[in-house]
């Protein structure tokens, strides 16, 4: 067994929440539509007339989506990558000189400049025909080298990697480690300086595009020394330098074409010029990147939407069952209709996010983030039911199909395919987390101090003071609203009456913030570690943005003629099923069984019940849970591969 490493033994729980607490953006200079539904004050007006593109990027963005869709619809063969677990060396030919690497970067660097709005219409495109096409290009685009050196590198770093990755060069991003997570206080890779230059130390795991890449962003921790301040920081290597060894390439239960492995830096020289930013601001970086990052994967997942309502509509209405098509059955149209009404929110969801990050009036930080959370959640429930919805024909592959005679559907792909989002860039327990530390943040600002165990008792006291004339000011607000006047929000009336549901977001908010508010009195210092109930406060405010999307973009596609009358029934029936959800989750706020569950998992652990594994054979393999990830030269055979050798 491998003995258990420094970092693992010396970082408290406190030490480690400090880190991720530091590397937070701690300020906020603008407006936050999501921010203020979870204060209890639906702002409407940050959202809605919903913004629009400009013209010039419509045109732009539409003439790339045409050519991408025909490469597309020629060049890429799902079937192939599935089979072979590769993206053939061909297709990322095709892209690179579609331009497909650039579509983030500034056309000064020789990329397309697309807005957000269309890089992730893109995304949704690529990967409703291939998800491993669409990991490629999102990790390489949305946290690999281009995005953070856009808000971060110096101009010197721009001209020197950004025309390499518009045209040529594939990145990837490099935090994660074998005994390193979504805690970044135990990272454990190591950035020496020495002279001009560092020398990198460390093992990555789950290097998504790491087997294939040219450059790497990646996070190591510099040691505190004279003339330097130390701490996690980013650096762009080069993925070929001496050194670095790509020891694996892993297999997944989905996304089999996606080039993800295990790397390992021994002495490897890179060049205090390839720093990213100020020692210590890595991990800042990569959250800051990932605040508009993360809508690539609500953008696939709405893609995913998508193509589960076109063969959910056409399998149902061509499979007959006792006499009528199997849409026609109301067990089988009641998930039809989840299907089509989740994909109008989730789309909704997604272009007014993508619309905000381009317009830049609003910090997004949290619609990102519950994008990325309802997105990843709800496109996996899609893709389940239309299983479901296929019988046996869901759970059989596509090429069995085929071999059969029947359409090759590969819904069982899509299924496995999608789980992962679940995990990516923050699984759903970490964003519930993270969303809830920022839904809770003006009540820290005022109030932390009072329930911070190491403050001083004069401390203490002005935070009472403080805390005092916010919550005077604060609370009486969340009595009454417009949520209460039977006229609000009428311009939403138009035959099918969306009126009513932004009343009960009104309400619903204000009732979700007095909810939070009754958890810290009761709580105090211990409502970080009330995981279950914090988890249930972002799912309600997740279903209230996802509804405030789905009504404002109804409204937008009325007022332009653009399917309106549908636009405001899809609204509609989602805001009807969404209304269902968030009163379920309201009433686990306080009736669950969470203190039970915390003492049936203590018998876990404690073995009480290791009686109850009996009877059955383990298949699993021995070997360590976790891979040693001693720092030292590599014993493996390079498995790199860059694309074209």
């Amino acid at each position: 067994m491998t003995a258990p490493t420094e970092n693992r033994s010396t970082v408290t729980e406190r030490e480690a929440r400090q880190v991720a607490e530091a590397a937070r953006e701690q300020d906020w200079h603008k407006p936050s539509f999501a921010k203020e539904l979870f204060l209890g004050r639906f702002r409407l007006d940050l959202v809605h007339p919903h913004p629009m593109p400009g013209e010039e990027s419509v045109r732009r963005g539409e003439e790339f989506l045409a050519k991408l869709r025909a490469f597309c619809e020629a060049e890429v063969d799902s079937a192939r990558i599935e089979r072979e677990a590769r993206i053939p060396d061909e297709v990322v030919a095709g892209l690179k000189e579609l331009g497909a690497l650039g579509m983030k970067i500034d056309p000064k660097y020789g990329g397309l400049g697309l807005s957000q709005l269309y890089y992730n219409k893109a995304l949704a495109l690529v990967g409703s025909v291939s998800p491993a096409v669409g990991a490629l290009l999102s990790a390489h685009q949305s946290i690999g080298v281009p995005q953070p050196l856009k808000m971060f590198g110096t101009e010197e770093q721009k001209e020197a990697f950004l025309p390499r990755c518009a045209r040529s060069d594939i990145s990837a991003f490099l935090l994660t480690e074998p005994d390193v997570g979504s805690d970044p206080a135990r990272l454990a890779t190591t950035a020496v300086p020495d002279g001009d230059e560092y020398v990198l130390d460390g093992v990555k795991l789950w290097t998504t595009n790491g087997v294939v890449a040219d450059l790497l962003v990646v996070m190591a921790r510099v040691p505190k020394s004279e003339g330097h301040k130390g701490g996690i920081t980013a650096f762009v290597v080069e993925a070929g330098s001496e050194g670095i060894t790509v020891e694996h390439r892993n297999a997944f239960m989905g996304l089999r074409g996606i080039e993800n492995g295990v790397t390992r830096f021994h002495r490897v020289r890179v060049p205090a010029g390839h720093r990213i930013g100020p020692e210590g601001a890595g991990l800042k970086i990569a959250l800051t990147t990932l605040n508009t990052g993360r809508l690539s994967l609500p953008a696939m997942c709405a893609g995913a939407g998508k193509w589960c309502l076109k063969i959910a509509r056409e399998w149902s209405a061509e499979r007959e069952q006792w006499g009528k098509p199997l849409a026609l059955h109301e067990a089988v149209g009641a998930k039809i209709s989840f299907i089509a009404a989740t994909t109008f929110a989730l789309e909704a969801v997604l272009d007014l996010s993508s619309q905000m990050a381009d317009e830049d009036r609003n910090d997004i930080r949290i619609e990102a983030a519950l994008a990325k959370l309802y997105g990843s959640e709800m496109a996996w429930r899609m893709a389940d039911e239309l299983v479901q919805i296929r019988g046996g024909r869901g759970y059989e592959t596509a090429e069995s199909l085929k071999a059969r005679g029947e359409r090759a559907v590969p819904a069982e792909q899509m299924l496995r395919d999608l789980r992962i989002n679940r995990i990516f860039e923050g699984s759903t327990e970490i964003m519930h987390l993270l969303i809830a530390r920022e839904a809770v943040d003006a009540h820290l600002s005022v109030a932390g101090d009072l329930i911070d165990p190491a403050k001083s008792l004069s401390d203490k006291a002005k935070a009472g003071a403080q805390a005092g004339v916010f919550y005077a000011k604060w609370l009486p607000k969340l009595v009454a609203g417009p949520g209460q006047l039977p006229g609000s929000y009428g311009q939403f009336r138009h035959g099918v009456d969306l009126s009513t549901h932004l009343r009960y977001i009104e309400r619903t908010s204000r009732r979700l913030a007095r909810a939070t508010f009754y958890g810290m009195s009761r709580w105090q210092g211990r409502m970080e570690t009330k995981q279950g109930f914090l988890g249930r406060i972002v799912d309600v405010g997740a279903e209230l943005f996802a509804m405030s999307a789905a009504c404002v973009r109804a409204e937008r596609l009325r007022t332009r003629d653009e399917h309106g009358r549908e636009a405001y029934q899809l609204a509609d029936a989602f805001c009807r099923q969404a209304r269902i959800r968030v009163e379920e989750l309201f009433g686990r706020l306080w009736t669950n069984t969470d203190d039970l569950d915390r003492k049936v998992v203590k018998g876990v652990l404690g073995g009480a019940y290791t009686w109850l594994e009996e009877g059955i054979v383990d298949p699993s393999q021995d070997g360590p849970w976790i891979a040693d990830a001693t720092p030292g030269p590599s014993t493996h055979e390079n498995a790199r591969r860059p694309y074209g050798d």
